[in-house]
């Protein structure tokens, strides 16, 4: 199927709603969760997943909701998560793909890291313009969402002395507190990324950098997870390394 006939079966506002929380939720979902979420029947939610799936927007599985095994268990049930696919459309035909590997190619044949990075941080603080560094992690994620980046909140355990979303400080020397850190479930630069990673990731850091403002109290750092952005962002006071 064209990307073009792809991207339109999400004209239909119903079908829209199951893909984007599908996607948004970096996990399976069942059938009657995404028909709650999307507020119609099971039924109908059921006949639009398989369309989205067909299309090949959604992956289709099938496990145990229950997490139980063995007789008495229940039959598996249908799950969906996003394709891992990659979707556009540009009237008339363009390909940046192409360019952008071509010139990572040459950057990283030359050694032209540092130089790159140093680009893609005044990029960053360009898009930023007079706006002060992001004050949080809750505005670290409306910038980064705006960017297309589908930021998340996760907690991580056994922090010290950790400083949450809010900018209260974790009692100072305790073990077991909770930080918030910001992960991406999308990576705007996937496609050539892949190809190469460190000059792209490296890039990618330096762009967010400028974009976030590295003076602030959030940070951004390395921290790559497969199926992710290889980035996340964190109170400055999370670590002092």
């Amino acid at each position: 199927m064209e990307d073009i006939d792809a991207i339109a079966v999400l004209q239909d506002p119903v079908r829209r709603r199951l893909y984007e929380y599908v996607a948004a939720q970096g996990r399976e979902v069942g059938r009657n969760e995404a028909a709650e979420a999307a507020g119609v029947a099971r039924t109908l939610a059921a006949h639009h997943l398989d369309r989205l799936t067909e299309a090949g927007l959604l992956e289709s599985g099938s496990r145990r909701l229950t997490g139980r095994s063995g007789p008495g268990a229940g039959r598996p049930a249908k799950v969906y998560t996003r394709a891992r696919a990659e979707w556009s459309v540009s009237l008339p035909a363009r390909d940046y793909r192409t360019a952008a590997e071509l010139l990572a190619e040459a950057a990283e044949q030359a050694g032209l890291d540092v130089e790159l990075c140093a680009a893609a941080r005044r990029r960053g603080e360009a898009l930023r313009g007079s706006a002060a560094p992001c004050g949080g992690l809750e505005e670290v994620m409306e910038v980064l969402a705006a960017r297309g980046y589908e930021p998340h909140l996760e907690d991580v355990e056994g922090a010290e002395g950790v400083q949450d979303a809010e900018g209260t400080d974790g009692a100072e020397g305790t073990t077991g507190a909770a930080a918030r850190v910001v992960r991406m479930r999308n990576c705007p630069f996937h496609a050539v990324a892949e190809r190469f990673p460190p000059l792209v990731c490296g890039m990618n850091l330096a762009l967010l950098e400028g974009l976030l403002g590295a003076d602030g109290p959030v940070r951004a750092r390395m921290d790559a997870r497969p199926g992710e952005c290889c980035v996340v962002v964190e109170s400055s006071k999370n670590n002092n390394h």
